[in-house]
């Protein structure tokens, strides 16, 4: 079962056949996120093949891990499959 740990706090947990494995990271579904954990960024990126990036800080006791999640608001064509999902990284540990 996936999960996602920063700073003491579960930020994410889901099963298996609910997140999307891609490039090495797991995305997953909006709706196995604590989403009072997420705080929007202004940072926004773009992958070729995905499309543009939003990201959000990761907030948890009051400690800030700045663009440690992001996500795929509206992707290209050949990435639906992780539109809207969210992943982690900068010290998020990610567990499969």
């Amino acid at each position: 079962m996936p999960h996602a740990i920063w700073n003491g706090a579960v930020i994410a947990d889901a099963a298996d056949d609910q997140v999307e494995r891609v490039e090495g990271n797991i995305y997953f579904p909006r709706s196995a996120v604590r989403t009072e954990y997420l705080k929007d960024s202004a940072t926004h990126t773009v992958c070729v093949w995905k499309g543009t990036c939003s990201y959000y800080d990761v907030v948890v006791d009051g400690q800030i891990n700045r663009d440690a999640a992001w996500y795929y608001p509206d992707t290209k064509p050949e990435a639906k499959h992780v539109e809207d999902r969210i992943a982690f990284w900068k010290g998020v540990q990610v567990y499969s």
